[in-house]
Parts: structure tokens; sequence; C-alpha cells
């Protein structure tokens, strides 16, 4: 089962927990290549321990200092994205990880779908963007995408096994956030650093205010109808404060099948890695006992409105998910920066899809001017935002 990985975004939070996984399992794993955005010190630091054979730098800039820093050690120092996009296709790359963040990471992973790749899908933004591209891709030929959020990687062990045409529905699960119990009044004074503090899981900046806004359930419910063909209507989103049960599918017959685990991002990562085998691990094991009770209750739409956002731009299809993930990523990093408050993330994405023209037709080119077109109209409100 040994497998050569190609890890792009290696740099970031699933990037880095992947190696940690390749040093626990050098029987199963070798890295061939090494890509990241800008991190040039981490990334020389990473291929100096894995010696992969070839790393890549997303931004020329830090090409000659990542090249200075890996000189004499035999390993092939690229750059740009081309050379990313490039590198999935070496006859060398068994599986690609796809952990670069946002939309960035749609052009590498298309191109490791066309190619026929095995992808372990960390990049949910793929399939919010241009699900109807990648999936019809995948069938043409033959590329396995295997989900490595959490939720999603539940719902595949669920089903591993059933009948088709015996699903019901899917029940994703989620934390809250740390504003679960935020009255609403308090919710527009919300600081990047609160929302940073998410109570289960450890995870990047960006992912961890989209679980704080609910989007994150919202991508997650997009990408749940493209990698399993389940309609939007037969997606159910539930509040679960302990992240022990990481989601549920329901059958025709009445039964209910739920994965547990405890909140720990290398479980799915392994599992995508070594599917469809499992191994042995030393990772911690939830204890029920201990947990006391599991409980569960309807999001708050009304709080959360990312989340019915989501579902609205999945429901109208077309190019209307790629508007709605451009104008998040341009809000979250707003509040990042404290440039907006916490609620006008939910405003600047209901803006953008209310001016966003639609466009059925599913093309990369497509995708590429409405996520251009969203980032500007995002903007521009944000802009405007600023100055009241």
């Amino acid at each position: 089962m040994h497998k050569r990985l190609a890890i792009l975004g290696s740099t970031g939070s699933i990037g880095t927990q992947t190696l940690g996984i390749v040093s626990l399992y050098p029987d199963l794993f070798t890295v061939d290549t090494l890509a990241a955005g800008s991190n040039a010190v981490l990334l020389a630091e990473q291929a100096k321990l894995y010696r992969p054979a070839r790393v890549i730098i997303g931004q020329e800039a830090f090409y000659a200092m990542l090249s200075s820093e890996l000189s004499g050690m035999g390993i092939e120092v690229l750059a740009g994205q081309d050379a990313i996009e490039e590198s999935v296709r070496a006859d060398t790359v068994d599986t690609v990880v796809a952990a670069m963040v946002g939309f960035a990471g749609l052009r590498p992973t298309a191109t490791a779908v066309a190619a026929g790749k095995e992808v372990a899908l960390a990049n949910k933004e793929t399939l919010v963007v241009a699900g109807e591209m990648i999936t019809r891709l995948a069938t043409s030929t033959g590329s396995l995408l295997l989900p490595v959020d959490s939720e999603h990687s539940a719902i595949m062990q669920c089903l591993n096994g059933e009948p088709e045409g015996s699903v019901e529905k899917i029940i994703l699960t989620a934390s809250g956030g740390p504003f679960r119990n935020t009255p609403a009044h308090r919710l527009a004074k919300m600081t990047p650093l609160e929302a940073l503090r998410h109570p289960n899981w450890s995870m990047g900046s960006k992912i961890t205010i989209d679980s704080a806004t609910l989007m994150n359930k919202g991508l997650e419910v997009i990408e749940a109808h493209w990698l399993f063909g389940t309609p939007e209507d037969k997606i159910e989103v539930i509040i679960h404060p302990q992240s022990i049960i990481h989601s549920l599918v329901q059958f025709t017959d009445g039964s209910v099948k739920a994965q547990l685990g405890v909140p720990d991002m290398r479980l799915p990562i392994i599992y995508a890695l070594t599917y469809p085998e499992r191994v042995a691990t030393g990772l911690p094991r939830p204890s029920l006992t201990e947990t006391g009770s599991l409980t569960f209750e309807e999001p708050d739409m009304e709080r959360f409105r990312c989340l019915p956002l989501a579902r609205a731009a999945l429901k109208r299809g077309g190019n209307m998910p790629c508007a709605l993930n451009a104008a998040n990523e341009v809000a979250v990093a707003a509040f990042l920066h404290e440039e907006i408050g916490f609620n006008n993330i939910a405003g600047t994405v209901e803006n953008v899809l209310e001016k966003t023209e639609f466009e059925s037709r599913a093309s990369l080119e497509v995708y590429e001017e409405t996520d251009r077109r969203s980032r500007s109209l995002a903007t521009e409100y944000i802009s405007k935002l600023k100055k009241k």
C-alpha cells in the first residue's frame, strides 16, 4: 500500500499534520513533492527533513531564498502556480493531498483529477466552486476523491458497504463554534481573537472563522452534495457541541449510522491516505463515559446567516457557489484584519450574491471570471462599510 505523496499546502495545518503522519508510517508513505504558497522558511525545513524529489513555492519572490537554502541537497526547487500544477501530473506521484487554502487550490486539484490521480481532498473550496466540473472530470478519468474533512470522512465511512439508493438523508454535525450561545446583539462586537478561540478543534485561521459564522457548515453542505450525489434538501445540519459524532447517515429503513471519534484531524487524514484499509494508530480514543452526554440542537439560521446563504447558492446552482466562496474569502480576510465587524461577513456575502450575474456553464473560465468579479464586488462593499 506504499504511496508517494504530493502535498500541496504543506506548511498549513493539514499539510503539517500530514507530514507528521508520514513520520509515523515511513513504510507506507514517501514524500515526492512539497508545495506551499509563501512560507519558504517552513517549506525549507520540511524539505530538509523529508527529502522530497521537488519543492515548489507559489510566490516566485521567495524562490531565490528557497533555492539557496536547499542548494546541494539534490532537491529540485521550482516556483509559481504553473509548477505546482505540473507537479501533480508526475508519474512519481500516486496521491495528491490537496490542502491549499481557498480558491488557489482549484487549478492544481483539477489538474490532479484530470491526470487520474487519487486525491485526498482537504480543500473543500474545490467542490464548492466547481463541484459539477470536478465530479464529471473524476468520473471520466477514474480519479478517486477521498475527503479529508472529518464530516465527509465520517459520511464516507457510514456509506461504506451500503447499497446504492438506500440513503434517506445525510446529517452533518457542527460544534457551533465559539459563539454558539452568544446573544445576537453581541455578535457584531465579537473580535477576531474571540472568533479564533474554537472550543474543540485546532485549525487554520480561515476555517476557524468559517466555523464561527457557520459558513464552514454551508460549504460542507455543498461539498457533500457533490461528493455523495445527495440533493440539498436531503442534507441536514445539526449542532453537536461535543464534536464526538462527526456525521451521520439515515437510511430508508429508518436506521441511522454514526461515526464517532475524538476531534483530531489526523484521523480523517490517515483514513484518506490508507483507504480502503485501516491502520493501527496510537491516537486518543473517545471515552463515552468521560464525555457523559452527547447533545444536539438546531442551528440558529437568523444569528448565523452564512449557512442559509450557502444553501441558497447551492439551490441556485451554476456559478453562485463560486461567488459565495469568493465573497466569503474576502470578507473573512477583512474581518481578521479588523476592517469589518463579525456580522459584516454575512452581509458582504449576501451583497455579492445579489449582484452576481447567474451563469449556468460549468467551466474553469466561468469560475475564474466569477471569482475575480465577486472579489471585486466584495472589496467595493467593504470599502463602503469602512467609510461609514
